[in-house]
């Protein structure tokens, strides 16, 4: 059974979820539900919960000051948000699992499975998502790892490679990682950071990109002699974003 402590100042959404957890999730042992995030701090320090399902935006204190009163995260956490698609954004590109209100079951229940690994959330991954959060610049992605997470640097990304319902994304140094999103996924967090789908099967770093051929078809020259396939839907939006072609 996994300990689990729920914390949302609005007590119709922590009885909601409650119930959902009782059905959908037989493996969560609820130890504590709470409205205030004071009482929540104090639970998760005096009954070390093995799972905390934690609202953000709460009076007094919101998520983000209460996790930083804690000197460590040895415990899964799940945010639940009403965030709009932007935050959302900022979630993905920092690897952390999130709830959208209302909750939707089957979120839940891949949530929790997921927590059932026991992965817990970096202090970088949380640091990161606040920024982001804020609107300041971002330079890393939190990619999951089999000992953790893995901060890329943006810059150091060649290419993302659809592998069926998996993306290896290519990196400098002839690196490479595989991660279990589909390129669909990776595609609505990187667009907005200088990369684009050029094929059905790849993204590119657009400051990667040293060459454009269109002889026997369009592929790509990145900087690292890799050659990627251009799509022929997907010249048009190559023109919109060099101005060139």
């Amino acid at each position: 059974m996994i300990r689990t402590i729920l914390i949302d100042d609005e007590p119709d959404s922590t009885e909601l979820l409650a119930m959902h957890l009782a059905r959908y999730c037989p493996q969560v042992n609820i130890i504590g539900r709470y409205t205030s995030p004071a009482e929540g701090l104090e639970a998760i320090r005096q009954l070390s919960p093995e799972l905390v399902l934690l609202d953000i935006q709460m009076p007094a204190m919101n998520g983000f000051d209460l996790i930083a009163h804690l000197p460590e995260i040895n415990f899964s956490l799940i945010f639940i948000t009403a965030y709009n698609e932007f935050a959302l954004k900022a979630f993905r590109f920092n690897a952390l699992d999130y709830l959208m209100k209302p909750v939707d079951v089957t979120e839940l229940i891949s949530a929790v499975r997921k927590a059932e690994n026991k992965a817990f959330p970096y202090p970088g991954q949380l640091n990161s998502l606040q920024k982001h959060l804020r609107g300041e610049p971002i330079n890393r992605l939190a990619v999951p790892h089999q000992q953790g997470v893995v901060f890329l640097e943006l810059a150091d990304i060649l290419y993302a490679e659809s592998s069926s319902n998996y993306t290896k994304l290519v990196v400098t140094g002839g690196r490479h990682f595989i991660i279990s999103k589909t390129l669909g996924d990776v595609q609505k967090v990187l667009e907005d950071h200088s990369f684009l789908r050029v094929h059905r099967q790849y993204i590119v770093n657009l400051n990667r990109v040293k060459q454009f051929f269109r002889d026997e078809g369009n592929y790509l020259i990145l900087d690292d002699g890799s050659n990627i396939p251009v799509g022929r839907n997907q010249k048009d939006r190559l023109v919109e974003r060099f101005g060139w072609l």
